[in-house]
C-alpha cells in the first residue's frame, strides 16, 4: 500500500496543471484493475493480530480517502511532501484546524469580512475561553491585532467582498510572533493560489465549491507540510467523526480531473463578465481581482495564479437586485459558488454579511461566455425598467 502522506509520486510535480489534475492521486497501474479504483464501503477491515496495517476501522482510514488526499496534496504543493486530511464539509475542516490547535487562554485572529459561519465559530471559541480578535482582510489590517496570538486565520480573496491581503507579509509577521497561519483557499482553489508555498502552515478549503465544481457533494480538506500539525487535525477528525463518505470522496477525486479545464474557463469568463459590468450606471462597487483597476489587483497578481470565478457588485437596492436575479435565465439564484453552472444571489438576504441590500455575488460557471454575458446584460436592462 502506498504512503498516505501525500509525498510526490513519479514526475507529476514537474508537469502542467492540467496533467497534474488528471493524474493526481492515482495508484500505480495494476493489470485488469481500473485506473481510479471505485469507492470502498467498509466500516471495518480484516484485522488479525496486531493492528499495524494502514486500514483498521472506517472512522480512522479508508482507501478511497487515501487516493483523494494524495491527489489534493499533489495539487496543493507539487513536489513537496505534505499531508492532507479530508472532511465531510468545509466547515468541518475549518473547525478541525481551530479546535485542534487552540486552547483556553489562546488568542486567534479572524477576518471580520470572511465566511459567514465564522461568527458562529467565534461564539464557540469564546465559550471555550479563547480570545477572538477580528480585523478586515483588505490593507493587511489583521497585522494590527496579531501581537501574542496563537493562530492567524486568513481568507484571501475574502468571501463575498473579494478583498485580498498580502499572505507572505502576514505569514512572516505571524511567525515572528510565534503564531501559526491558516489560509482559507476555497475561492482560489489550489490552481489559483498555493498557501503553503506562500508560507502558511495550513491550507484549508471547502471542496464543496470550486475544487469539485458540480454542486453535488459536501467536502472539505486541510493540507499541512508539518506532520505534527497534520496529526492534530487528523486526531480531531477522529474525535468529531467528521469523516467524508467514500462515495463523496470518490466523486471528488473523479471531479479533480477536470479542475484545470473548469477553472480556466470560469476565470476567463469571470473577467469577461466583470468587464461587461464595468461602467454600467446601475452597477457600483464592482469587484474582481483580475480587473487591472480593482483595489486588490496588484497584491492578487503577486500571489495568485488565477483570479477565481466570483464577481461581486452592488445594485441600487434590494428590489432592484431581486428583479435582476429573477430575470436571469442561465444563472441559478442559489447560494454557494464555484460550480459549472453559474449562480448568483443577493447576499443581504442571509443577514450575516456587512454588505448593502443590493449586493450581488455572481459565481461564473462554464457556460459559453457570450451567452452568459447576454443573459446578465438582458436581466440588468429588464431590472432597470
Amino acid at each position: 500500500m502506498e504512503s498516505q502522506t501525500g509525498a510526490p509520486r513519479g514526475p507529476y510535480h514537474e508537469v502542467g496543471d492540467g496533467t497534474r489534475a488528471v493524474r493526481a492521486g492515482l495508484p500505480d497501474p495494476v493489470k485488469y484493475e481500473p485506473t481510479l479504483p471505485g469507492p470502498v464501503f467498509a466500516a471495518h477491515f480484516h484485522l488479525p493480530g496486531e493492528p499495524t496495517g494502514p486500514y483498521t476501522y472506517g472512522r480512522d482510514t479508508n482507501p478511497t480517502w487515501t487516493h483523494l488526499e494524495r491527489a489534493i496534496g499533489e495539487l496543493e504543493a507539487p513536489g513537496r511532501a505534505v499531508e492532507t486530511v479530508t472532511f465531510a464539509s468545509g466547515m468541518a475542516a475549518i473547525s478541525a484546524v481551530l479546535f485542534s490547535q487552540l486552547r483556553a487562554g489562546d488568542a486567534v485572529v479572524l477576518p471580520d469580512d470572511g465566511y459567514q459561519a465564522l461568527p458562529l465559530l467565534r461564539e464557540q471559541l469564546t465559550a471555550y475561553g479563547i480570545e477572538v480578535r477580528t480585523a478586515p482582510t483588505g490593507g493587511d489590517a489583521q497585522l494590527g491585532v496579531l501581537a501574542g496570538a496563537r493562530l492567524l486565520w486568513i481568507e484571501s480573496p475574502s468571501n463575498p467582498g473579494l478583498d485580498v491581503c498580502d499572505i507572505r507579509r502576514l505569514v512572516r509577521a505571524a511567525h515572528d510572533e510565534g503564531a501559526l497561519v491558516a489560509v482559507d483557499n476555497t475561492l482560489a482553489t489550489p490552481l489559483g493560489q498555493r498557501p503553503l508555498e506562500l508560507g502558511a502552515d495550513f491550507s484549508v478549503a471547502s471542496d464543496t465549491k470550486g475544487t469539485t465544481g458540480h454542486g453535488d457533494i459536501l467536502l472539505g480538506h486541510v493540507t499541512c507540510e508539518n506532520a505534527e500539525l497534520a496529526a492534530g487535525v487528523r486526531r480531531w477528525r477522529k474525535i468529531a467523526g467528521a469523516i467524508p463518505g467514500p462515495m463523496e470522496a470518490w466523486l471528488a477525486h473523479r471531479s479533480l480531473a477536470t479542475l484545470q479545464l473548469r477553472v480556466d474557463r470560469q476565470c476567463a469568463s469571470a473577467l469577461l463578465v466583470a468587464r461587461a459590468l464595468d461602467g454600467r450606471a446601475e452597477v457600483s462597487g464592482l469587484r474582481y481581482p483580475g480587473l487591472p483597476d480593482d483595489p486588490s489587483h496588484a497584491v492578487a497578481s503577486a500571489q495568485m495564479r488565477r483570479y477565481g470565478c466570483v464577481v461581486s457588485f452592488v445594485l441600487p437596492d434590494k428590489e432592484h437586485a431581486d428583479r435582476f436575479l429573477d430575470g436571469l435565465r442561465l444563472v441559478d439564484d442559489a447560494t454557494s459558488f464555484g460550480g459549472v453552472r453559474s449562480t448568483a444571489e443577493r447576499r443581504g438576504r442571509w443577514g450575516g454579511d456587512a454588505v448593502p441590500e443590493g449586493f450581488v455575488r455572481l459565481s461564473v460557471g462554464a457556460e459559453d461566455p457570450d451567452d452568459l454575458i447576454a443573459d446578465v446584460l438582458r436581466a440588468l436592462a429588464d431590472a432597470a425598467r
